[in-house]
């Protein structure tokens, strides 16, 4: 670990000294506290989880913390520490107390068997110092009222229902359906917590800006089965006594095809209307496939979940791959000096893996080796094309990966790549 100034020292908060960690990040982020929104939104990252850097005179300076997760990854899941909450004092800045608490995560998480730690930048120029690769990115739009979408069998079966929401009854209708869709994707974390459960469906007036009561709109089988939901918000609005009623939706999820299109076309046929505002989207959701007009929606492409491998033997065997593969990869890593070396990962062959290929990829072992490299990359690149969402190709394409055998970078691009783009439905 780097070395603090003189007298500063890092420390675990904990429930006592919660109040002091949350006026340390409302003071980096320029957040007003609100006594209406703390009365009902939770507290949601885990006591033993939340630490500090403590200055001399005993005051906080600096605070992170982290969620344990379960993070998909292409044909798996891994154990992942999700870092979250991290926030300098601005009078405590340029004094390396974010490297020390950065350090301090990375071995705390290894500690716990965590391989992966993910995060959401607030500024995408911070984290890839630290070993962070963008690993995902997510697509926004604002879609006119009216947009045509392409029919899907089986939609009109379905039927919706349109609720204020309730937290006792929708959330874990919320989180059933939440837990389904994301079946299959990488990046899609679920919330492990009643904490994290009950924040998606609080609505404290202050996070209104206007709008109104938040909604749910739900899909549901003929048996009552719910298979599709989305939490919204009208906002009233007159051009010169015309209706220009806007939509902002905090979260969708359906879990297939009919049920995607079966919430749309509801969502894209309010009364009063002109456009909605989507939540985050998956670069292949079914709404963007689903379009006829995808130009209109104006979509906007940006970063989602970053990844750092911290163990990368075991990150590396604990995914599947998506063509079989004999490589030799070294690895730089400057915090993590175990993490650094040539790794060679070797899949079974087609014959040995047709069992358990089918749907899910081939399996891979993960050895230190003296061989030649065929790939030199450092950890942030790998953990940008970690959940296959960014192409190894690609990378090395751009100079970020550098190729020593001729076509091992293609091989490794096919192979870390993966069907379902990554994605994370929410912000942590």
């Amino acid at each position: 670990m780097p070395s603090l100034p003189a007298g500063y020292r890092v420390v675990e908060v904990g429930a006592p000294r919660r109040d002091e960690f949350l006026e340390v990040d409302r003071t980096a982020f320029a957040m007003s506290p609100s006594a209406e929104v703390d009365a009902v939104v939770p507290f949601t990252v885990p006591d033993d989880r939340t630490m500090a850097v403590q200055a001399p005179d005993g005051t906080l300076a600096a605070v992170h913390g982290s969620y344990p997760f379960t993070l998909p990854v292409p044909g798996g899941a891994l154990p992942c520490a999700g870092l979250t909450w991290v926030g300098v004092r601005p009078d405590q800045r340029r004094r390396g107390l974010l490297t020390a608490m950065i350090d301090v995560h990375l071995e705390r998480s290894l500690a716990r068997g965590e391989a992966v730690s993910a995060l959401f930048a607030a500024e995408a120029a911070i984290y890839g110092r630290f070993g962070y690769g963008c690993a995902a990115d997510d697509v926004q739009a604002t879609v006119p009222r009216g947009a045509a979408l392409r029919p899907v069998a089986g939609s009109e079966r379905l039927t919706v229902r349109f609720d204020a929401v309730d937290e006792a009854t929708h959330g874990p209708l919320v989180h059933q359906v939440h837990v389904a869709a994301g079946g299959g994707r990488p990046g899609w974390i679920t919330r492990p917590t009643d904490e994290l459960r009950r924040r998606v469906v609080v609505d404290p007036p202050p996070w209104r800006h206007g709008a109104e009561p938040l909604r749910l709109v739900s899909v549901h089988a003929r048996d009552g089965e719910p298979r599709a939901y989305a939490l919204l918000a009208r906002t009233e609005h007159w051009d010169r006594s015309v209706p220009a009623y806007t939509v902002a939706m905090r979260e969708a999820a359906a879990v297939d095809a009919a049920a995607a299109h079966r919430l749309w076309s509801f969502v894209l046929d309010l009364d009063l209307v002109v456009s909605v505002d989507t939540p985050l989207l998956a670069p292949d959701d079914p709404l963007l496939m689903l379009l006829v007009d995808r130009r209109s929606a104006r979509p906007r492409l940006t970063d989602n979940l970053w990844l750092r491998l911290l163990d990368v033997p075991t990150a590396l065997a604990g995914r599947r791959y998506a063509a079989p593969l004999d490589v030799v990869i070294e690895v730089t890593d400057a915090l993590l000096p175990a993490n650094a070396g040539r790794w060679r990962l070797t899949t079974q062959t087609v014959q040995e893996a047709d069992a358990s290929a089918s749907g899910t990829g081939w399996r891979a072992t993960v050895t230190i080796t003296d061989a030649p490299a065929d790939l030199v990359l450092d950890v942030r690149e790998l953990g940008a094309a970690y959940l296959g969402g960014r192409s190894l190709t690609a990378l090395a394409r751009a100079g970020l990966v550098e190729e020593r055998t001729a076509g091992a970078a293609t091989r490794a691009g096919a192979a870390f790549g993966w069907p379902v783009a990554p994605v994370c439905s929410w912000v942590f």
